[in-house]
């Protein structure tokens, strides 16, 4: 059986915005929730939502930003379903 990998060890960090401000509001952030799921799903949600935080304090909006944050949310959903898979 494989040793257990710890997810944590594994996370990059993600940079500090250049000018700490604060987060703006964007309705596509409640898509990268985490608190509801299993722990081990929390782990690799995390990860997403602390990238979608940091592209909104660090990005102005755009139309671009947006679609960023959907490619990521589209990217978020493929991990965790990655996790849920069964051979």
């Amino acid at each position: 059986m494989p040793e257990a990998i710890n997810p944590e060890a594994h996370v990059p960090n993600i940079p500090e915005p250049p000018i700490p401000r604060q987060v703006p509001h964007d309705h596509m952030m409640q898509f990268f929730a985490y608190a509801h799921l299993p722990p081990d799903l929390q782990v690799i949600s995390k990860v997403f939502h602390d990238v979608a935080k940091w592209m909104l304090v660090t990005l102005d909006y755009s139309p671009e930003r947006s679609a960023g944050l959907r490619k990521l949310l589209e990217a978020k959903d493929c991990a965790v379903r990655a996790k849920l898979f069964k051979t």
